[in-house]
């Protein structure tokens, strides 16, 4: 059965590339966009109070195949997820030529430290730069830092080192970014920050990564699940994860953790290498 997270179908409206392999009562082709602010909370229904359950970042695609009362209904290119995004975040196709790899950089209104801002565009943004200005360089909207930025290719050598950048930055089902994040969203964007793809969710999906390890002999970068749950070792003994109990990305020692979360969900369900 497919999973509803990543299938851009409902009853009454589907992906015209699903024709024949779902039932809906209508097909469509949808339209690209581009998201053009920093972050967009791509929510569970078309309503600023529905759950959020991920983020869209600046420069990412989404295909919409319903556009309703402000609402889009679609799919994000970067990590399959469906559902609704505001058609305000939404804009024209562009190719991006570089990406932020600091945790955030203001979106200037001149090449001058003391300019207004009007956006903070997030780690892992893709911008489309038009012209280097100093030590700023111009975007559609405004100006960013250069060194704040990297060619699109660009990857981190060190995507444990990333996440611990996050360390204080507080806890948002369904954030993924410096102003909130939750426990898959802090790894999904750290990976990413360092070229290495990842779903959204803990589940089957990022549970899936790597290779299953008894847990004995734990090392920076392994994962450690529980149901609904997950962190990062950052050595052998020592876990960071975003999570409900600080109410924010901490590190503390993984037994800690482990007896903690226990008693909520159960032990640990797998462990795993990448």
């Amino acid at each position: 059965m497919a999973d509803r997270r990543l299938t851009p179908a409902r009853p009454d409206l589907a992906a015209a590339h699903l024709k024949g392999k779902v039932e809906a009562a209508r097909f469509v082709e949808g339209t690209v966009y581009n998201l053009v602010r920093g972050r967009c909370s791509r929510r569970a229904a078309p309503d600023s109070n529905a759950t959020l359950e991920t983020e869209l970042l600046r420069g990412e695609r989404f295909t919409v195949y319903e556009e309703k009362n402000g609402w889009g209904w679609g799919q994000a290119a970067f990590d399959g997820y469906v559902g609704y995004a505001h058609m305000t975040s939404l804009g024209d196709v562009v190719t991006p030529t570089h990406r932020v790899i600091g945790l955030a950089t203001p979106l200037l209104t001149a090449p001058d430290v003391k300019s207004a801002a009007h956006d903070l565009l997030p780690l892992n943004a893709k911008l489309k730069v038009e012209k280097e200005t100093g030590n700023f360089v111009r975007i559609d909207g405004g100006f960013v830092a250069a060194r704040h930025l990297a060619p699109l290719g660009f990857a981190a050598p060190d995507w444990v080192a990333v996440a611990e950048r996050f360390l204080g930055s507080p806890y948002l089902w369904g954030g993924r970014t410096h102003a909130g994040c939750d426990c898959s969203g802090l790894v999904q964007a750290s990976l990413e920050a360092a070229g290495i793809a990842a779903p959204r969710d803990t589940d089957l999906m990022q549970a899936g990564l790597g290779t299953a390890i008894d847990g004995g002999d734990l090392k920076r970068g392994d994962l450690v699940f529980w149901e609904g749950h997950m962190g990062v070792m950052r050595d052998a003994t020592t876990l960071l994860h975003a999570n409900a109990f600080h109410m924010e990305v901490a590190s503390e020692p993984l037994a800690d953790a482990i007896a903690r979360i226990a008693k909520v969900v159960g032990p640990v369900t797998a462990v795993k290498r990448l």
